[in-house]
């Protein structure tokens, strides 16, 4: 029963954004914000992550299989591409970023509710859900996306110089099996990865930091509920995702 509960909860919080909205410009500024917050407090760690990410899935897969001459050395290209897109690049990412975003949004909020300045806005009449939590979730949207993007981008870079240096393949068949085989489609599951693992993390840190009771133990207990909820979310939103659409 309680988990139930806590769904009828997360969903009267997402609806009760939509019910009373409030200035415009004041979502606008604040929004801008969470997308500066969470994109720019996380470029660099996952821009090291994914990097090195690539480089391992180059190396472990050349090792596995071009030295057994399973495939020849230019499908490494397309093999470390479709593994980042499709797999690694999404799921890594919005992992990380459950554990760095997903705990600061419950924490933030978190203490908001514990020195009641949550009430304080309530008794003014503010829609707090719609100002404390739309703009985390749009923002979330609207950058988790490109991050992701970026560590495709990164991770291709790195899978090509690590199999470079360790003389797996060369440049040449490296760039010819990133032009091979292209699946646009690919890009699409992506996206839909992007967008599905972005309000997942914000929404449900979002839920346990907004309805945090107790002190100040609690608000540490509501940020491991939320990367721990969320990571469990993302999993198998991931599953259900390349299920249905694969």
């Amino acid at each position: 029963m309680g988990f139930l509960h806590d769904i009828g909860k997360y969903i009267l919080m997402i609806s009760s954004m939509f019910t009373r909205p409030e200035n415009l410009s004041m979502y606008a500024k604040e929004t801008m914000r969470q997308v500066y917050q969470i994109g720019i407090g996380s470029v660099l760690i996952i821009a090291i992550v994914s990097t090195f990410v690539g480089a391992v899935t180059a190396v472990q897969f050349s090792y596995q299989l071009l030295d057994i001459g399973l495939i020849p050395m230019w499908w490494m290209g397309i093999i470390v591409r479709d593994s980042l897109i499709l797999e690694m690049a999404p799921t890594i990412c919005a992992l990380l970023l459950a554990g760095k975003v997903g705990s600061n949004i419950a924490s933030e909020l978190g203490s908001m509710r514990v020195t009641e300045q949550i009430d304080a806005l309530e008794i003014m009449g503010v829609n707090t859900t719609a100002y404390l939590i739309g703009p985390k979730i749009l923002g979330g949207l609207i950058i988790v996306p490109f991050l992701i993007i970026m560590a495709v981008g990164l991770g291709i870079i790195g899978g090509g110089i690590a199999g470079v240096l360790g003389d797996f393949f060369s440049t040449a068949d490296y760039v010819r099996g990133l032009q091979d085989g292209h699946e646009a489609f690919y890009i699409v599951i992506m996206l839909i990865k992007c967008y599905v693992f972005a309000f997942i993390i914000t929404s449900v840190a979002c839920y346990q930091g907004f309805y945090v009771k107790g002190g100040a133990l609690e608000i540490g207990n509501a940020s491991t509920r939320a990367v721990v909820n969320s990571s469990i979310v993302i999993i198998i939103a991931n599953f259900l995702i390349a299920f249905l659409l694969l």
